[in-house]
This record gives C-alpha cells, structure tokens and sequence, in this order.
C-alpha cells in the first residue's frame, strides 16, 4: 500500500481571506481534485483475501469402469459415447421432434419463473453499477430561498441594512468523495459483481431446468397416452372375450364361474384407466403452466412415442470440464467468491475511514447578487475516523464473514459432488435403461404370441377362461412395461444433457 502523501493547505492571505473572491474560487477548484487524487493514491491495495478456487475432487471418469455401447432392441436402436463432443444450446431438438421444439421455445419465452430470474439478473447487474458510482465524487447543487424576520427588539439584526423582514436566496454546490484506502468499496464491488454472476448462471440453470422439465412432460404425456391405448385395447379384448363367454354359457360349454372370472378381470382392467387419464390431464396442466399458459389453454394432446427419435450418439462428458459446465455449480462458486470479498469488507471497515468534502455557493436578499464578490462562501475540509472502542462487533463480523466464506467453499465442493454423482447416475440409467428395454421387448412380443395361440384355443374350446384372462393380463402387464422402459430411456437421456450442464456456453 501506498505511503501517506501530506499537502500544504493555503494559509491566511492566500485565497482564504475576504475580499479575494476569485483567488478563494480558484484555490478551491485547485486544492478539492488534488487532495482527492492524493488521498485516492493512498488506495494502493485492497485488504482481505483474493479469491481463489476451492480444491475439488477431479476423476478421471464418471463410472467406475467404462460403458460400452447400449443395447439396442425393437423399439430403441444402440446409443454410442462421444466423450469430447460438445451439446447444442438447442440440445432437445436431438428428439426430432417439432411439436417438442415448439412447447420448449414456447416455454422459455412465458415461463414467469424464468422471466423472474431475468429481472433477478437485471436487478444484480444494475447493483454493481450502483457501487460502482462509489469509486467517484458525489456532487450536488442546492438552491434554498427562505423568507423570515428577526427579533430585533431582542437581537442584533444579521442584515448590514438592519431590516428585521428579508427573502435570503442560497445557492450552493457540494462535492463530497471517500477514498476507497483499504479497498472497502473494490470488496463491495468484488462482492457484487460475483452475486450478479451467481444470477446469471441461476438464470441459466433455471433455462436448463426448464427445458428438460418440458422435455420430461412431453414424454410423459407420450408414454401416458401409449399406457392408456394397450389398457383400452385390452378392456376391448376382454369385452369380447365376455361377449363369447356369455354365449358359451348359454349353450352349455362354459360355466357361470367363468363368466363371473371374465366379468371380474373386465373390471380390473377398466379400474386401471381412470388414474392414467387422470395422471394425462395433470400432466396436460403442468405443460400449460410450463410454457406460461392456464390449464385451460393446454390444448389437445400431441405427444406420441412414436414421434420422439432417441439420439444414437450422447455426449460422455470430461469429469474435469465437469465443473465449468454446469451453470449450478458455477453458481456456487460465485458464492464463494462473494463470501471472500465479504472478509475484505470486514476487515476493511476495522481500518481508518477518509472523507473529503468541499462545499462553493452564494447567500444574497437578492436572487442576482447570490454570487456577487461579497456574497460567496467556501469551506474544504477532509475527516478521518477510527472505531476505538465496539465492543468487539467488527471483529466478530470479520470472523462470522470468514466462517460464511469456509461454509460457501464447503456448499461448492458439495455442489461438484453432486454433479458428479448426476452424471454417473444418468450414465448407469441409460445402461441400464437398453437393458430392460430390450427385456421388455421380449416379453412383450412372447405375451402377444401366447395371447393370440390362447385366443385361439379358448375359441376352439381347448382352454378355459380362466387361462384366456391370465394370458391377457400378461399381455397388458408386458405392454406397459414395454412402454414404461421406452419412455424411461428417453427421459434418462434427457437427463444426462442436463447433469453435463446443457449447451448454455453458447448462449
């Protein structure tokens, strides 16, 4: 830090005395701006801690041995890794699906929550320029007219007329500054130019979340609408299968146990339609509300599985990128570099505080003679204090702002974990996901050829209803599961883009 620097102020006859108006104005225009530069030259470091990145965990890799290319099966091709390759800004549009770019631009245009991060990010950005004013003079011009009388049976008049009544006009500009010595105001500004940061990778995580939730939705939307025809067709099935059995019990070949058998499987079958349509119209609703809308503008449904591609090629992602791509954990470390300039602060305000303010105006009983030779008026003058006594309160605020700066580096080092155990959780997903899959596949495709062949022999007479009703139940029960995999796999995919941070680096 720089050394004191002492100035010689004018003394008595040097601009200070009556009658030199102008040497006065001149003197003080001189003496203001060279005293703050001096006192600014003093601002030759700024106390407390730099900042500097906490130590985190780096991996060589996500998983603890590598994944080989997924599986592929009927109804989802094989999924290779591409650890360097990079994610779109635009990364849903991987789906192929135009109906699922329209809702998530859509989204991101109304969404009010991302519209409130918005204006979280604006409101921080204009903050810093705020403090920033702080770096330079304040300067501000006054005018007060003031009609009064004086006692003069008691006082002595302050008028040189003598008149007890008069109309005093004062005009009068004002010049304040506070030499930022130990870095009190670079702290502050430090601090929240780093919360500004902290909302503008909210922003995009709340970006990023939002898509994928839209994503999410639109999926599930798909495999509900996909659960809800195999339940219809299978309530249709059984229906008929009802309708032959009450012929059949009607000439003999089937007993009254097995239509009541068939009635009851009916029954279980349609008692599992209402929750999935119910589940349907809520998603419908939070898609609406999603993109900005009332439920009652949610539209018809448009969302099939069949209209979704699942990418074949997915980014792996490199563990020591990790960090820098995603906007949450870049978030937490803005926290922490607030926390560090926040020491600065403290420690900052145990030190010395400098002001310096200079005032130059003109009183008159005449608005026109305000800054007449004998009317005006000056004063500079410089303070500096010191907190001798507090009781300790600075230096506990110093060390409750050291204790907030070890708990931020601590939430950081949580927040790469996290990311870490994100990805590897979406990459063992989407493992596992082909998997099961391609298991559903197969029992799907076996339940449909041992529905048709019982069909077929319950027709004939071969087979009782009872073995027709647990074929069927069969069917349904794969059926589903086949769906529930195939949507599990898109939305595991959209949740590894998310755990990799998205494609936000390119906004």
């Amino acid at each position: 830090m720089s050394g004191f620097v002492f100035l010689p102020l004018p003394l008595a006859g040097e601009g200070w005395g009556e009658g030199q108006p102008k040497a006065g104005r001149r003197l003080f225009l001189r003496c203001w701006p060279t005293l703050a530069i001096a006192l600014a030259a003093l601002a030759g470091c700024a106390v407390g801690p730099d900042y500097q990145r906490p130590e985190t965990p780096a991996p060589a890799q996500f998983t603890r041995q590598p994944l080989a290319a997924t599986k592929g099966s009927e109804h989802g091709p094989a999924q290779q890794w591409s650890p360097g390759a990079s994610i779109s800004q635009t990364w849903w549009q991987m789906f192929g699906s135009p109906a699922l770019d329209t809702r998530v631009e859509r989204a991101l245009a109304h969404n009010p929550d991302l519209q409130a991060a918005t204006a979280a990010l604006l409101q921080a950005r204009e903050n810093v320029a705020a403090q920033r004013a702080a770096f330079f003079p304040t300067a501000q011009l006054g005018y007060t007219p003031s009609r009064q009388r004086e006692a003069v049976g008691t006082l002595s008049p302050s008028l040189e007329s003598g008149a007890a009544i008069y109309t005093l006009h004062t005009a009068q500009l004002t010049i304040s500054y506070a030499p930022d010595v130990f870095g009190l105001n670079r702290r502050t500004v430090e601090a929240l130019a780093a919360q500004a940061d902290n909302q503008r990778y909210q922003l995009e995580a709340a970006r990023l979340t939002l898509a994928t939730n839209v994503v999410n939705a639109s999926i599930e939307e798909a495999a509900l609408r996909a659960q809800i025809e195999a339940i219809q067709a299978v309530i249709d099935a059984q229906t008929h299968a009802l309708a032959i059995l009450h012929d059949q019990f009607r000439l003999g070949h089937a007993s009254a146990l097995d239509v009541a058998a068939q009635e009851g499987a009916l029954a279980q079958a349609r008692q599992a339609l209402p929750p999935l349509e119910k589940q349907l119209q809520q998603n419908r609703d939070l898609l609406a509300i999603l993109c900005g809308d009332t439920p009652d503008q949610a539209g018809a449904p448009q969302f099939d599985l069949e209209h979704f591609t699942l990418p074949v090629t997915l980014p792996q992602g490199v563990p020591s990128q990790l960090v820098t791509q995603r906007p949450d954990v870049r978030a937490a470390e803005e926290n922490v570099r607030a926390a560090s300039a926040q020491v600065g602060v403290a420690v900052a305000n145990r030190l010395p505080q400098f002001t310096l303010q200079g005032a130059y105006g003109g009183s008159s009983t005449a608005f026109a003679r305000m800054f007449a030779a004998d009317n005006l008026f000056w004063s500079l003058a410089g303070s500096v204090s010191q907190t001798l006594l507090d009781f300790g309160a600075l230096a506990h605020q110093q060390r409750a702002a050291e204790a907030a700066l070890r708990q931020a580096a601590a939430q950081y080092r949580g927040a790469v974990l996290a990311a870490f155990q994100n990805v590897a959780d979406a990459l063992y997903a989407i493992d596992a996901d082909a998997h099961a899959l391609a298991a559903a596949d197969d029992a799907e495709r076996a339940a449909a050829r041992t529905l048709e062949l019982t069909g077929k022999q319950q027709q004939l007479g071969y087979v009782d209803a009872l073995t027709l009703i647990n074929a069927q139940q069969a069917y349904q029960q794969a059926r589903v599961a086949r769906i529930q995999a195939q949507a599990a796999r898109l939305s595991d995919t959209a949740a590894l883009i998310q755990a990799l941070g998205g494609g936000w680096q390119d906004s």
